[in-house]
């Protein structure tokens, strides 16, 4: 990147930085794993390719970014023309003592880059104003741009550039324990259900014909140890739900006991030595699933069908790596 300004620029550890590849092998899902509970792995990969701009790196800016970093960001860049002077290191927990009097942006930039050694940064020594007037060219670059303590005048003008080149906007400001953030994008709209548990609906209690004739048929006994053992856990589960149903005037387990009797019954025929079941994994599929047989499977009703069949609605797949975004 090319500035009139001072730059510097991190290092990520998947680069190859002074030509000796650097593999610093993480464990993702340990790291992200808060992260990836909600908005789940594709959405940690977008968040992963995320390249992200700050414009004035004070308290609220640097508490903003911050968080991205932490949650695993691609790159990050600083703009910012001040210097750090006392009242920074009093309000700012990324600003240190030892860097009164110099670069404000650079500071920070390193306090950030220590957070996360997968996160690549740099910074920019320049006022954000002069920027925006003399090189609106340089967002392109960017996924997101994160704006704090802009005037009025200059937001407009950032938000036209950034919606001209397709870059999404966050403008946040703060006065003491007053703020306000504004998210200036394009209509984007995100569908994304997630319930707290799902129960996949086999027909396992009301299995089709074809299903039902061929659990029927089925003679575990005829079977060899090899094709014991790989009998699709979902026939073995039909087959246990007839006999249940036979002796228990077609009715389904219960109550937990039953539910318990259910299991055994499934248990009792795996093959065994000596009176030991021998391991088998179908099994052992069938008992951890069996919950499926009595659990209620009903369609559930959209939350959204005014949205989705809104004619007016134009869905188009983004190209841009626009990460979710939360910043305070």
């Amino acid at each position: 990147m090319t500035r009139s300004g001072k730059t510097s620029e991190g290092t990520s550890p998947n680069s190859d930085g002074d030509g000796t590849a650097a593999t610093v092998k993480i464990d993702k899902q340990r790291r992200y794993d808060r992260g990836i509970r909600v908005w789940g792995t594709h959405g940690q990969e977008a968040l992963e390719r995320a390249r992200i701009c700050l414009l004035n790196c004070g308290p609220t800016g640097s508490e903003a970014l911050k968080n991205m970093v932490l949650g695993g960001i691609h790159s990050f860049t600083i703009v910012d023309g001040r210097k750090v002077e006392p009242h920074d290191v009093g309000n700012n927990y990324l600003v240190t003592a030892a860097a009164l009097g110099g670069s404000r942006a650079q500071c920070v930039a390193e306090c950030l880059k220590e957070l996360n050694d997968t996160v690549s940064g740099s910074f920019v020594e320049e006022d954000p104003a002069q920027l925006i007037s003399t090189n609106p060219s340089f967002f392109s670059d960017f996924d997101l741009v994160i704006a704090t303590q802009l005037q009025d005048a200059l937001a407009v003008k950032l938000d036209a550039l950034c919606r001209e080149q397709g870059v999404a906007l966050l403008l946040a400001r703060s006065y003491g324990l007053v703020g306000y953030l504004r998210n200036c994008v394009a209509e984007h709209c995100i569908v994304e259900s997630k319930p707290d548990s799902e129960v996949h609906d086999l027909r396992l209690s009301n299995p089709w014909p074809e299903l039902a004739a061929a659990a029927e048929s089925l003679n575990l006994d005829d079977l060899d140890d090899s094709d014991h053992a790989h009998v699709p856990y979902g026939l073995l589960l039909v087959k246990a739900a007839q006999a249940w149903q036979r002796q228990h005037g077609g009715k389904l387990p219960a109550t937990g006991a039953e539910r318990a009797a259910f299991k055994e019954l499934l248990v009792s025929r795996q093959r065994k030595i000596d009176d030991c079941p021998i391991p088998e994994e179908n099994f052992s599929e069938a008992v951890a699933n069996a919950h499926k047989v009595w659990a209620a499977v009903r369609i559930r009703e959209s939350k959204y069908p005014a949205r989705v069949h809104n004619p007016h609605l134009t869905l188009e797949r983004s190209t841009q790596a626009h990460a979710f975004l939360g910043c305070f």
